[in-house]
């Protein structure tokens, strides 16, 4: 390895590449971890990069996978930069020591998107200010959308949380040329990202590359098989193509993500429709993986730092004006919900005497954000309770509406809140000492696996950042009104794993999920994040 302060060179096993010095930091970016996944290689497993001579040029991303814009109702928040190319199964560094010997802790990020947006070049995950404090901070791209998770008959299964594995695979064997340590190696991610994190940490074929891991907004799950399917099929049908690998490896790209995008539009984690996700493989996902974390002893000993906002649900329904729209609906979008949340009248009255004066859009959003979020995350903790953190994130948006809504504590998280792209979710003047707060905790955990209060417990300790208290204070133990409505779910042992209250009757949640579309389909916009 040679370095000198304006062009680092590290040597990784398939070439060298060349970065550069930005405020004290070495940054490379754009490096490939496995071979561009086009023509043969499309919806296949990843495959090793071509070794290269020479030294290879790594100060800019490289490009993105392919992916459908964000509609403008979503844009105005969320930004998601697109860099052309093929070679996009590729990764970024940031390091304040690169070279072999410093031995630093590891992040690696996996970006959100609902598995169809998103990538590593977002500016709010610039690693510099982890790397500025001790943590080596890799960011990765893998393929999206039908990509990387389109269900074949002829084609292996989950094939971007294969590319995340491979990335992984990749931070085993070279980043300790980058100042990092392979032995502490925290796997995090958001949304998207930490349901990926949770499907890796129960994969067999990853024991051993991760230490730790941070869920943020998103928990281990499998996706129904039938759904999935039920996308590539009308995809097929828009296409006027077969619904295999074979069919649509021949598409013209634009053609595959404009249908991708019209089939998914409805899709939301509030109405449910059918929608990307990772399967079951009896491979890499051999099983559900919240089962195989929380009662199935694997990754046994990686602890865990896990939490959500406080009002997820307000960035899937404020854009477009679903908040008001659901709110309007009241008696049918809480059926809806029941239906989505596999739940009985029970839970929604409860809800209703715990918040009096809630809107039903509130009620709704609470209901979903916990049937998805904090319920399996609970049951995750409980399961590893001698090595697991939880936090909530309740700092409301300066911007109207949004509350503290799903992806704003990213850049608390980054502490990138000075910069555009973050104040798009936060508004401008976010409290600096929140950001110093949070992000200093995710460092912590990444280094010695504290991130400083207390591991969960039958006392339910929670470390609310931004609810009020001091924001450098001890976590707030339990939920009080939050804890009640988790109990009711299992008050008539219909918790939200259950099934329809009666099984005779023909899919129950698409009945109720009907009535409910049919009143929304005239809102703008997409549906997911």
């Amino acid at each position: 390895m040679t370095a000198d302060l304006t062009d680092p060179v590290v040597h990784t096993p398939y070439g060298a590449v060349r970065g550069r010095y930005e405020r004290g930091v070495a940054v490379f970016r754009g490096i490939p971890y496995a071979a561009p996944p086009f023509g043969p290689r499309r919806f296949r497993p990843p495959v090793p990069p071509e070794p290269w001579e020479g030294v290879r040029d790594a100060r800019d991303f490289g490009p993105t996978p392919p992916k459908p814009p964000y509609s403008e109702a979503f844009e105005r928040y969320l930004s998601d930069p697109v860099v052309p190319g093929e070679d996009c199964l590729n990764l970024n560094v940031w390091t304040p020591e690169p070279g072999p010997g410093a031995r630093l802790p590891v992040l690696v990020w996996l970006h959100g998107g609902a598995l169809t947006r998103g990538s590593s070049a977002v500016p709010v995950y610039d690693g510099r200010p982890f790397a500025r404090d001790g943590v080596v901070l890799v960011s990765i791209n893998y393929r999206l959308g039908v990509e990387g998770y389109g269900l074949f008959p002829d084609a292996p299964a989950n094939a971007g949380l294969r590319d995340q594995l491979a990335a992984l695979t990749w931070v085993h064997e070279s980043i300790g040329a980058f100042g990092g340590d392979p032995g502490r190696v925290t796997l995090a991610g958001q949304s998207a990202g930490a349901i990926s994190t949770g499907a890796l940490l129960a994969a067999p074929q990853s024991q051993g590359l991760v230490r730790r891991a941070v869920l943020q907004s998103g928990a281990p799950e499998a996706s129904d098989r039938d759904k999935v399917r039920r996308m590539v099929r009308r995809m097929a049908h828009r296409l006027k193509v077969p619904a295999t690998a074979e069919a649509f490896a021949a598409v013209d790209r634009e053609l595959l993500l404009h249908a991708q995008a019209e089939v998914g539009r409805l899709s939301s984690p509030v109405l449910g429709g059918p929608s990307f996700g990772i399967v079951v493989d009896g491979d890499l996902v051999p099983r559900d993986p919240l089962e195989a974390l929380a009662e199935g002893g694997a990754a046994p000993g990686v602890e865990l730092l896990m939490g959500w906002t406080r009002d997820e649900y307000r960035l899937w329904l404020v854009p477009g004006g679903l908040l008001e729209r659901v709110d309007r609906l009241g008696a049918v979008a809480l059926a809806g919900a029941m239906a989505r949340c596999r739940c009985g009248h029970e839970v929604p009255r409860g809800y209703r005497a715990l918040r009096p004066d809630a809107g039903t859009a509130e009620i709704v959003g609470q209901m979903v954000t916990d049937h998805l979020l904090r319920l399996p995350l609970h049951r995750l903790a409980d399961g590893r309770a001698d090595a697991s953190y939880v936090y909530e994130f309740a700092w409301p948006s300066l911007l109207p509406g949004l509350g503290a809504c799903h992806a704003l504590e990213l850049g608390f998280v980054f502490d990138t809140g000075e910069i555009p792209e973050s104040a798009k979710l936060a508004g401008r003047g976010a409290p600096r000492e929140l950001a110093e707060s949070m992000h200093r905790a995710w460092v912590r955990f990444a280094t010695d696996g504290d991130p400083g209060w207390r591991r969960w417990g039958p006392a339910h300790p929670v470390r609310v950042f931004g609810g009020g208290a001091a924001d450098d204070g001890g976590p707030r133990l339990a939920y009080g009104p939050r804890d009640r409505e988790l109990a009711l779910w299992t008050s008539e042992g219909r918790g939200p794993d259950a099934g329809p209250a009666d099984t005779d009757r023909p899919d129950a949640e698409t009945v109720e999920l009907r009535s409910v579309v049919r009143r929304l389909r005239r809102a703008p916009g997409d549906r997911r994040h």
